[in-house]
């Protein structure tokens, strides 16, 4: 039986290739974008619905855009990159933007659509999260410091994402945190070594393995943990 997804951030990038993927296997995809026409209806015949991530008024709205409609699983994929690399560059309206739309927007999602989730068999919340917000790891691999809002913003996402899940476990719905790789995207950069296509499969590899056992985990997109 298909199940029915529910994708933000869906015009380009991760989020258009989980449209096309997941459509292609006969999924119900729900997909949303700021401006609606940019989605590619010919080749994925999404149902689209018009969302702003960085606008709450848009936000706000959204539950009645949607309906009673039951959903499976809700994949926070929007998110933006960070222009002050250093302390030295930081910018309070950089800071309040990167955290609108990677941090508060999943979260205000996820309170519009919990009912609808609710009414799902899957009752699944996948927020798209960044190894760049592990602190443990901030010196790690991908380097210590730097990108201070981006980091800060996926590391906050990281903690509402756990927060959410034992208020949700109650209804039975799930909360993960998942790390969508480096990948060659916008925000990515040519030099990426995964694909969107590569990074989306495992993607859904694991969330179709995903139980309400593995709420409040930080994963991989291989389905490994990575460390808060």
């Amino acid at each position: 039986m298909a199940q029915t997804y529910f994708i933000t951030g869906a015009n380009r990038g991760l989020g258009a290739e989980f449209v096309k993927q997941l459509s292609a296997r006969g999924e119900s995809v729900i997909a949303t974008a700021r401006d609606p026409e940019t989605l590619d209806h010919q080749r994925d015949a999404p149902r689209a619905i018009e969302l702003d991530v960085g606008n709450s008024e848009s936000i706000a709205g959204l539950a009645g855009r949607v309906g009673a409609e039951p959903i499976d699983i809700l994949i926070n994929n929007a998110g933006v990159s960070s222009e002050g690399k250093s302390l030295a560059t930081l910018d309070a309206v950089e800071l309040a933007r990167v955290f609108m739309v990677n941090s508060i927007a999943p979260i205000l999602v996820a309170q519009q659509l919990r009912h609808n989730l609710a009414r799902g068999p899957r009752k699944l919340i996948v927020n798209i999260s960044s190894q760049l917000g592990s602190i443990a790891n901030n010196a790690g691999p991908y380097g210590g410091g730097s990108s201070y809002a981006y980091r800060a913003s996926k590391a906050a996402l990281n903690m509402l994402t756990v927060s959410m899940s034992h208020e949700l476990k109650a209804d039975g719905i799930a909360c993960v945190a998942m790390h969508p790789g480096w990948v060659k995207t916008d925000m990515g950069g040519p030099q990426a070594p995964l694909t969107p296509e590569q990074s989306v499969a495992s993607m859904i590899a694991t969330i179709d393995r995903l139980t309400l056992a593995d709420t409040g985990r930080f994963l991989n997109h291989d389905g490994t943990t990575i460390p808060y």
